[in-house]
């Protein structure tokens, strides 16, 4: 199927209707041609608003003479033009390719609107290459699925409408409109496992096999269907295994599933339900053989970029990796505003009547700090006191959560255990001002970091 913008249009009617059309424009060949295709079709689709997102990585000598080309071509189609400048540099065991894509992915997502979809100008080729590249790295069935199609992104959608046409149609396209385009140097440069398939492998394999890129793209829309299988039957088995917290699944009925189903089930959970990074073959048998097998006074731990996994009696949990505690902080609280704590969450006051801490106690000064050890308290209905420890282990928190829970003092006595239970004597009893002290989660947006881990707007510092 030669390329036109009529087919363009034929792709782009199958997807959801957004509120802008934005071009990630490198001023490539492939970007040119996808923004020249928009702009002819500007009045027939659904929605007439385009916009270009240009991405400056600062890597070429070149790259801001290329960042001018591309805002004059959009000047002259007539077409909303932004331009983005990073500075990439490579860090370790990650290649300055792959470092350059998380920064742009990253400004895609920063830049994004309601509604937005992000079209790409990844094609039929582009589609062989990346096959053949999870391929060698061993990628079980969605990573052969290669980039989708469509699929929901930031805060709207990002779209590959070119997937179904060679390298070749767009460049006869280009040729044919007469359009300008950047032919960066590094495209040729076979370092890059990219551009070794794309210049060295595929072209001794289309000798042989000239419909290649075609077959190969097939056999990625039959491993995106197996996916997708996968997922469903994923689903399903998790239904057996949840809690009320998303994060925590039982271990008793996943032991029960067969091998392959509990890595499929643990792989849709991870991913899908708690938007984690994905583990490796290794990682994930590890979870199976070091954490399901132990025993349940274990506390085993299997970690991989941007998450972990940790088992609690019969269950597994699943999270970011925590930060390193301070067991010796301690802030003094006013309570007249939130208080942001090291973790990143934050504890926030509601008055309240005949519950929380009796108001007439707060004049001694509150001070919040984390356990050290020795804690006792006395819950409200209970004639003796109990250690802390004792009390935590009744409530079933998990030991990596304990040392991390706030705890509320009113001059040298411990007064609450935030989220949990106000100690006796400073309850307030039926009838008395009260206040009640409220853990709010950390906020994913904001990063927890030394500078800004004890500030927020509107928090006690």
């Amino acid at each position: 199927m030669t390329f036109s913008p009529a087919s363009l249009l034929t792709q782009l009617m199958q997807f959801p209707v957004p509120r802008r059309y934005c071009v990630a424009f490198s001023g490539g060949v492939d970007s040119h041609v996808l923004l020249h295709a928009l702009v002819q079709l500007r009045d027939r689709l659904p929605c007439h608003v385009l916009h270009a997102i240009h991405i400056n990585h600062g890597i070429h000598p070149d790259a801001n003479q290329w960042t001018r080309h591309c805002e004059i071509v959009c000047h002259d189609l007539d077409v909303s033009f932004e331009s983005v400048p990073l500075q990439v540099q490579k860090q370790s065991k990650l290649s300055l390719e792959a470092v350059a894509r998380d920064a742009r992915y990253a400004e895609f997502t920063r830049l994004s609107l309601v509604d937005d979809m992000l079209l790409l100008a990844h094609h039929q080729d582009d589609q062989a290459e990346t096959l053949l590249l999870q391929l060698l790295r061993g990628s079980g069935v969605k990573g052969l699925a290669g980039m989708p199609v469509c699929m929901a992104f930031a805060q709207g959608w990002l779209a590959r409408p070119l997937l179904a046409h060679g390298r070749e149609e767009l460049q006869e396209y280009a040729m044919e409109q007469h359009l300008p385009w950047i032919d960066d140097p590094s495209n040729q440069d076979t370092t890059f496992d990219r551009n070794f398939l794309r210049h060295v492998v595929l072209p001794v394999i289309r000798q042989r096999w000239p419909a290649a890129s075609a077959t190969l793209s097939r056999v990625a829309q039959h491993q995106a269907e197996a996916a997708d299988l996968l997922d469903i039957l994923g689903q399903q088995d998790l239904a057996s295994l949840a809690t009320a917290d998303a994060r925590i699944i039982r271990i008793a009925p996943l032991l029960a599933l067969a091998p392959m189903r509990q890595r499929n089930v643990l792989r849709y959970w991870l991913h899908r339900v708690c938007t984690l990074t994905i583990p490796s073959t290794v990682h994930l048998q590890r979870i199976i053989d070091e954490i399901l097998r132990a025993d349940e006074d274990a506390e085993p731990l299997v970690h991989w970029h941007g998450a972990e996994v940790r088992r609690y009696r019969d269950h597994l949990y699943a999270m970011s990796p925590l930060t390193a505690g301070d067991p010796n902080w301690q802030q003094a609280w006013d309570l007249q505003d939130c208080l942001r704590l090291p973790t990143g969450e934050t504890l926030e006051t509601q008055q309240a009547e005949g519950s929380g801490l009796r108001k007439t106690d707060l004049a001694q000064g509150v001070t919040v700090r984390y356990r050290h050890g020795g804690e006792r308290c006395r819950l409200t209905g209970r004639t003796h006191h109990h250690e802390l420890k004792k009390l935590l282990q009744e409530w079933a928190i998990p030991p990596w959560q304990r040392d991390r829970i706030p705890l509320v003092y009113i001059g040298d006595k411990l007064a609450q255990v935030a989220g949990y239970c106000v100690c006796e004597p400073f309850a307030a009893k039926p009838n008395e001002p009260g206040l009640q002290i409220i853990v709010k989660p950390a906020d994913p947006a904001i990063e927890t970091t030394p500078e800004n881990k004890d500030n927020s707007p509107g928090c006690t510092p």
